[in-house]
């Protein structure tokens, strides 16, 4: 390498961002909320969706305006098992075609409006986006979650918020090991990827920072001592996290889900959810106040992302170093929702794992934590 190629300034490359969406199942939240009887508006995919449950107890999606004369089917009226259209009355199924028309003898034969296969799982409700239009392979689908619904846990504590940026942003967090020790006030310790077929795990282990001013989340009581995390993507948008912290005395058990929608292509809606299991140490209300405080906890964690995503740039060819992981591998894993399934090459499904080497992070940030805690002391001590 010449010298002029070394001292050469790396440009940042950004392609257009994809005005596709990712094809698979997206959560909406809370099955629940959506079963009150009444027209839910949702803004994914780049369009405007009413989500209802009808009669039968089905929910169903679809687009928001009626293919008549265009009102808006979310500020209509659940009758039966059917939307009704605010300006006609035209009503609408969850299969997407019309069922009836008050006024008229006949509903036309063409009276269909788009309808998104949905499903419901681990008290969530899932909706299916497809750009080629294809329904939901029966081996694509997202997987039980051990502990939802039991009496021995929990109930979903669950938050929602919009970031107004691509969602790219939040996988690459999958193989994003230092950025826990600088934003979230974590201290990765092990630290390794796995990525095959739809999934993409990420598993870390890591101790407290004793130089950390926050509230862990466990409030008075034993102190935290580290945390053990297997988070796994099935798909493109929702992660489920078997996060277990660990205390003097004890381990705390829980559930994470860390899942988003596109609402276009620079806004996503964020959510989050967890439970908590109940056990000798952590009976049924200190089980529902630590679920409580954590959620706040991990809320405020994402806050931190969404400051990072508010004032960086988007960067396809990222400089990277040994320690930072493999960004490019998961992009390529990450490509295989947005092409045609007849596009989805070997490359993009084939099992890869990556274990990044600790020793040097571990012992700078070692080295930081106890400078930290100095500067500390001579500050208090001057006070």
């Amino acid at each position: 390498m010449t010298a002029v190629e070394s001292d050469a300034i790396r440009r940042i490359e950004a392609e257009a961002i994809s005005s596709r969406f990712a094809r698979g199942w997206h959560c909406l939240g809370p099955a629940e909320k959506f079963k009150d009887g009444k027209p839910h508006t949702v803004h994914a995919f780049g369009q405007k969706l009413v989500v209802f449950t009808g009669g039968d107890g089905k929910t169903n999606v679809l687009d928001a305006y009626c293919r008549h004369m265009g009102g808006d089917l979310s500020q209509g009226t659940v009758k039966g098992d059917e939307i009704a259209c605010p300006f006609h009355d035209w009503r609408w199924g969850g299969d997407g075609r019309c069922k009836k028309i008050p006024y008229s003898r006949r509903v036309p034969l063409r009276a269909r409006t788009a309808a998104f296969p949905t499903m419901e799982k681990n008290q969530l409700l899932f909706v299916w986006n497809d750009p080629e239009g294809k329904q939901p392979p029966d081996d694509v689908t997202i997987p039980v979650i051990e502990g939802v619904g039991r009496d021995d846990w929990t109930q979903w504590r669950w938050t929602e918020q919009i970031v107004h940026t691509n969602a790219r942003e939040v996988i690459d967090n999958v193989v994003d090991m230092a950025h826990f020790f600088y934003i979230h006030n974590s201290f990765p310790t092990y630290f390794k990827n796995i990525f095959e077929g739809q999934t993409a795990i990420q598993i870390m282990k890591g101790k407290s920072r004793p130089d950390a001013r926050r509230d862990d989340g466990g409030g008075k009581g034993p102190r935290m001592l580290g945390n053990t995390s297997v988070a796994a993507y099935h798909g493109p948008s929702f992660m489920i996290d078997e996060l277990t912290y660990h205390y003097e005395g004890y381990d705390l058990t829980s559930i994470l889900i860390n899942c988003h929608y596109p609402i276009d292509e620079n806004s996503f809606s964020l959510h989050s959810g967890i439970i908590v299991q109940h056990s000798d140490k952590l009976p049924a209300a200190a089980a529902e106040a630590t679920a409580e405080k954590l959620s706040t906890f991990i809320l405020a964690g994402f806050q931190q992302d969404v400051e990072i995503w508010k004032n960086k740039t988007r960067i396809d060819n990222p400089l990277l170093c040994e320690e930072d992981g493999p960004v490019y591998q998961l992009r390529r894993w990450y490509e295989q929702f947005y092409v045609d399934v007849a596009d989805v090459t070997p490359e993009m499904t084939d099992r890869f794992e990556y274990e990044i080497d600790t020793t040097r992070p571990v012992e700078s940030w070692e080295r930081e934590v106890e400078e930290n805690l100095k500067r500390r002391e001579a500050e208090e001590a001057r006070a």
